[in-house]
C-alpha cells in the first residue's frame, strides 16, 4: 500500500486517493481466487484514509470485495461491536474526537465477554483533517478506558431496545401460563 502512494505520488504528483488504493489492494486480492496455482489471501483488512473528499473507512475481503463504512468492526466476536455502533453511528458526525474515541472503546468492550478492557487489548489511531495520523500510547489509552470505568459510564441503552426487552418478557410470561398444547 505505502508502495502504491508512493508510486502514485511520484507519477501525478498529487496523493492517491484512498478509494483507489482500497480498489488496487482488493483487485490484487481477487486475482488470487482465480488462479489454481494461488492460494487467496486470508485476511481482511480495515483501511482508514483521508483524502480531498474527507474520511473514509473501507472493508477489505480475502475474496477482493471491499465497502465503505462509516463505522465497522472485524474479526472474532466483531457482531457485538458492530450492533454497538450501528445503534450510535447517526451521532457521529456531530461527536467530538473523544466522543469517537470513547464510543470505540465501548465498542470493543462490547466484544470482550466478561474480560476486563485493557489498553493491553486495543491499539487506537486517529486520522482526521488537520490532524496527521496517530497511533495513541497505550498510558493513554488506559487513561481514558480508567476514565469511563472510574465514573462508571455504561454504554448507552437504545430505547427501543429496552422496550423489545420488555415485550419480549411479557411473551414468555405469556407462554408460560398458556398450557402446553395451546402454544
Amino acid at each position: 500500500m505505502r508502495s502504491e502512494c508512493i508510486n502514485y505520488g511520484y507519477t501525478y504528483e498529487s496523493p492517491l486517493p484512498v478509494g483507489r488504493l482500497v480498489y488496487q489492494l482488493a483487485d490484487k486480492a481477487q486475482v488470487c481466487t482465480q488462479r489454481s496455482w494461488k492460494r487467496p489471501y486470508g485476511v481482511g483488512l480495515l483501511v482508514a484514509g483521508l483524502d480531498e473528499s474527507g474520511a473514509h473507512l473501507y472493508n477489505n475481503c480475502p475474496s477482493g470485495n471491499y465497502f465503505e463504512y462509516q463505522a465497522f468492526a472485524i474479526g472474532s466476536r466483531s457482531q457485538a461491536a458492530k450492533t454497538y455502533l450501528e445503534r450510535k453511528f447517526e451521532k457521529f458526525t456531530e461527536s467530538s474526537r473523544d466522543d469517537l474515541v470513547k464510543d470505540a472503546l465501548f465498542a470493543i468492550r462490547e466484544t470482550l465477554q466478561g474480560e476486563k478492557l485493557t489498553s493491553s487489548v486495543c491499539t487506537i489511531a486517529v486520522v482526521g483533517v488537520g490532524e496527521a495520523f496517530n497511533i495513541l500510547d497505550q498510558e493513554t489509552v488506559q487513561a481514558l478506558i480508567n476514565e469511563f470505568e472510574i465514573s462508571g459510564e455504561e454504554a448507552p441503552i437504545n430505547e427501543s431496545v429496552a422496550e423489545q426487552s420488555v415485550g419480549d418478557d411479557q411473551r414468555s410470561a405469556a407462554a408460560e401460563e398458556a398450557a402446553p398444547m395451546d402454544i
